[in-house]
């Protein structure tokens, strides 16, 4: 069984940064890719940043240039760091991973003032 554990939300003013970290707890080695979502007020979930298994990665345009998302595979956690953070980022932010399954961890809020 597969477990995320997100951790590293909070707030910022707006041009800040934050990073965001995921756990990943059982044997994910074989997953499909994993990664980052959010989900604003009344809004849909979006995907912010997905790292594929051949390690191709993949940034919505809305945050291409201010987020990087990365992997420390000998810890099992997936990192999103974030700069120049924007009101419009304000959201829960979720980590995902599909194995078989799709898993998803608890959800860290992030709140950027403007």
């Amino acid at each position: 069984q597969v477990q995320l554990v997100e951790s590293g939300g909070g707030s910022v003013q707006a041009g800040g940064s934050l990073r965001l970290s995921c756990a990943a707890s059982g044997s994910i080695d074989n997953f499909s890719d994993m990664g980052w979502y959010r989900q604003a007020p009344g809004k849909q979930r979006e995907s912010v940043a997905v790292i594929f298994s051949t390690g191709t990665t993949h940034l919505a345009d809305s945050v291409k240039g201010r987020f990087t998302v990365s992997r420390d595979n000998a810890k099992n956690t997936m990192y999103l760091q974030m700069t120049s953070l924007k009101p419009e980022d304000t959201a829960v932010y979720y980590c995902s991973l599909f194995l078989r399954a799709r898993y998803w961890g608890q959800g860290t809020q992030v709140t950027v003032s403007s």
